[in-house]
């Protein structure tokens, strides 16, 4: 049975997907602790959640590619008596470049926020949830990890593609104790990531149509969930995308995705 007023941690929550979840969750009763690096970005969204939906808003900055940080946070929460409900894993970003353009710290501290930190967060919170009867975790992943991996941003699909399994089995695992899991997976979503990457130009020659505003990946995202989904992928134009590449013999797919990749991104020293 759903809560009067869950309580909903938030990753990544001071932009885009993550900033997008904090106000659609806000506007339902949600509580909340949005937790990113950038501090004043974060006191800016709470502040404007306080105002316009009056509920209790609690901000927790941490970079989630310190090791420490997954643990630290979700004591700082039980030092707060703070049981979370609901688990937005979020927080992410890419890497452009081939694999040995980069340097291995920054391999490492990717791997650490994208597989590592989301993993120990349902860890360690996972077990409240199912000893009080409720709990929803939304993991972000991404139509990047159905489709076949391209080359450069080598490990962003490959990080997708493995919170897609995890979602699908914590989803077998704690059903059953009113505890549901979702992967969601948007495609082009409009935010500053591609910003973040460099990349806006060469994104900006996609079509509109294949672009979605983060308020709607969050709303099918919350509607899923509570669907009980294991993973959704959201628009039609990105669920027809899968099922070509699903359908289509390996070889034909990667090179399509090979022929489609080379248009859309950076290009760097092999």
């Amino acid at each position: 049975m759903s809560q009067a007023h869950p309580f909903t941690l938030i990753t990544g929550a001071s932009a885009g997907i993550g900033a997008a979840f904090a106000r659609d969750l806000a506007a339902r009763g949600h509580d909340l602790v949005l937790t990113a690096r950038r501090v004043e970005r974060l006191d800016a969204i709470a502040n404007e959640i306080r105002r316009q939906h009056g509920r209790q808003v609690t901000v927790m900055p941490a970079d989630l590619a310190d090791p420490a940080a997954p643990r630290a946070l979700c004591e700082a929460l039980a030092s707060q008596g703070l049981a979370v409900d609901w688990l937005i894993n979020n927080a992410g970003y890419g890497v452009p470049g081939t694999f040995v353009a980069n340097d291995w710290p920054i391999h490492a501290e990717f791997l650490q926020v994208l597989l590592t930190a989301p993993t120990e967060l349902v860890w360690h919170l996972l077990p409240g949830m199912r000893e009080r009867g409720y709990g929803r975790i939304i993991n972000v992943a991404s139509l990047a990890g159905h489709v076949p991996g391209t080359a450069a941003h080598t490990l962003y699909a490959a990080s997708k593609a493995y919170l897609i399994k995890f979602s699908q089995s914590l989803a077998l695992e704690n059903q059953a104790q009113g505890v549901h899991v979702c992967a969601l997976c948007p495609g082009f979503t409009r935010s500053e990531f591609h910003d973040v990457t460099g990349t806006r130009a060469m994104m900006n020659k996609l079509p509109d149509f294949m672009w979605q505003r983060a308020e709607e990946v969050v709303r099918q995202g919350i509607d899923a969930i509570e669907r009980g989904e294991a993973v959704h992928v959201t628009g039609r134009v990105n669920r027809a995308i899968k099922t070509m590449f699903k359908l289509m013999p390996d070889r034909l797919a990667m090179k399509m995705s090979a022929r489609q990749s080379r248009r859309y991104r950076a290009q760097d020293p092999v």
